[in-house]
């Protein structure tokens, strides 16, 4: 009999080079080539890459490390085990924006909805030209690009994964003569179970826990779990190593945790990476960390049909209707569990209760708008907060959105939609949505969403203007690398994924070309 080799990650239990709560037993001191804080989209390629040629990398995250076994259908559950304040964090400004980060081992890929595309052309040559730089444009990227996509298995749905809420988004989109294309997602033969935003039940979706997280241990890179790390170690202006605490069943500080490394680098998104460096003391000549906040902010209708839809049946997001990209406009059709929905829908009592029997009927649609503002993350007290004043012009795209897309559902048989705007009655007719664009309809009224937070520690050839050169190291710091969405110079317009994942194989690649900068 062939003996079969060895799997990183075992189905059910924790992987032999993973430290959690319950494994850390004192105060420990570590040391390794390079150390990662995070371990998403950002952290756990970079830290496979660069184990997988031979460099000790530990990576460190806040959140637990689940098994797909522990993923379930109670939403409410999962959003508390793995998002960041149980989902609830805000961007204050007209209107608050909601926005989630996930925080468990592989981070928000756990949660996200798998959508895997390219950074548009457009964007990477917007970033050549007002950034300054150098080797980003398709033909430079090409290569990291087709790497990852082999490594997270990008494909199109199976047909009969996609369900008849999604059927009806396209039906739609057909009918109005609008551009629709099959999502692209990471995924290995999805049932279409719908649950991607809770944590995939089945391993299909081949998020960092199950493809980049497993590779690194594989290479025999270690991984911390539960350690939050409270600021990173300096040298004057070199970094030498991060320093941290063990978190607790009840969050309370726990042992303290030091790694030392010759390489250090920030890979926990752009809310906590410009935190994480304030805290450490880290400044910039630009005085720029922190600012640019991006987030592409996204809104839902809720429409009804008379037929049912049982939204739940079926892959999140099989299409994308990409008629007014142009404009900075994506709709896509995303299943809601009942009580997420019945919690963000501004019906109340019998009313809502009379919304929510026909929860089989219902196609939730969602729509992400490419910002033209910016805001910042401030850090308070150690922690960071987010401040974001959605612009005018993005307010009224918003609206133009939903007006599209209320037709779009109409002409797909819906008999009612609920928009995301408060006080504005349920449209039930065609004629409805052209009201939309008479009324006057406040920031103030509008729920607005994301989960796509980008920007806070720019790229930029300019050490006057950016915070990161090319690859993603800190002008006026040593060894200071940042490997997440806060490097992009702008919004993309697409979903963040497989940017950050790209942008990452491309850092490993400089690390490693480069490498005996970073081993004396």
């Amino acid at each position: 009999m062939v003996a079969l080799p060895k799997t990183a990650v075992q189905q059910g239990r924790i992987p032999d080079r993973v430290s959690t709560r319950a494994t850390i037993h004192g105060d420990t001191v570590y040391d390794a080539d390079v150390v990662i804080v995070g371990s998403g989209a950002g952290g756990a390629t970079l830290a496979a890459e660069l184990a997988e040629c031979g460099l000790d990398v530990v990576m460190i995250e806040e959140g637990r490390y689940y098994t797909t076994r522990d993923f379930t259908a109670d939403a409410s559950g999962m959003i508390r085990q793995l998002y960041r304040d149980g989902g609830a964090s805000m961007a204050i400004g007209d209107p608050p924006v909601l926005f989630q980060e996930g925080r468990a081992v592989g981070g928000s890929t756990v949660v996200n909805g798998g959508m895997s595309w390219r950074t548009p052309e457009r964007i990477l040559e917007r970033w050549r030209r007002e950034a300054g730089l150098a080797n980003i444009e398709m033909r430079d990227m090409e290569a990291y690009f087709a790497r990852v996509e082999k490594r997270i298995n990008v494909r199109h749905q199976d047909p009969e994964s996609i369900g008849h809420d999604n059927a009806l988004l396209k039906q739609g989109a057909d009918a109005k003569g609008w551009r629709v294309i099959p999502n692209l997602r990471n995924q290995v033969h999805c049932p279409g179970s719908n649950n991607c935003a809770f944590g995939c039940p089945t391993g299909a979706k081949q998020s960092a826990l199950v493809s980049y997280v497993p590779r690194a241990l594989h290479f025999g890179a270690r991984l911390l779990s539960d350690v939050k790390v409270d600021k990173i170690l300096m040298h004057g202006k070199r970094a030498i190593g991060v320093s941290g605490h063990v978190v607790g069943d009840d969050e309370r500080r726990s042992h303290k945790i030091v790694v030392r490394a010759k390489l250090v680098v920030s890979a926990c998104g752009a809310i906590q990476t410009p935190a994480l460096l304030a805290r450490s003391g880290i400044r910039t000549p630009s005085g720029q960390l922190g600012k640019n906040l991006s987030l592409h902010p996204n809104v839902k209708l809720v429409a009804t049909f008379d037929e049912p839809v049982r939204g739940w049946e079926g892959v999140h997001q099989a299409y994308q209707v990409r008629e007014f990209e142009g404009e900075g406009l994506l709709f896509a059709a995303v299943n809601i569990p009942p009580g997420v929905l019945a919690m963000t829908t501004n019906g109340r009592g019998a009313e809502l209760g009379r919304l929510m029997a026909d929860y089989d009927k219902m196609v939730v649609a969602g729509m992400l708008c490419e910002d033209t503002a910016t805001g910042r993350v401030r850090t308070i007290n150690g922690r960071p907060q987010a401040f974001y004043q959605l612009a005018q012009f993005d307010a009224e795209k918003l609206i133009r959105g939903v007006a599209l897309l209320s037709e779009l559902l109409f002409e797909a048989g819906a008999r009612s939609i609920i928009t995301p705007f408060a006080h504005v009655p349920a449209l039930t007719s065609h004629d409805d949505t052209r009201t939309l664009y008479d009324r006057t309809i406040k920031r103030s009224q509008m729920e607005v969403v994301t989960v796509h937070m980008m920007g806070t520690a720019a790229m930029g050839q300019d050490r006057t203007r950016a915070v990161t050169d090319d690859h993603g190291f800190v002008h006026d710091a040593d060894r200071l690398m940042v490997c997440d969405a806060s490097l992009f110079p702008t919004p993309i317009g697409v979903n963040p994924m497989e940017t950050i994942m790209a942008l990452a194989t491309r850092a490993a690649a400089h690390v490693l070309d480069n490498l005996s900068t970073y081993q004396g």
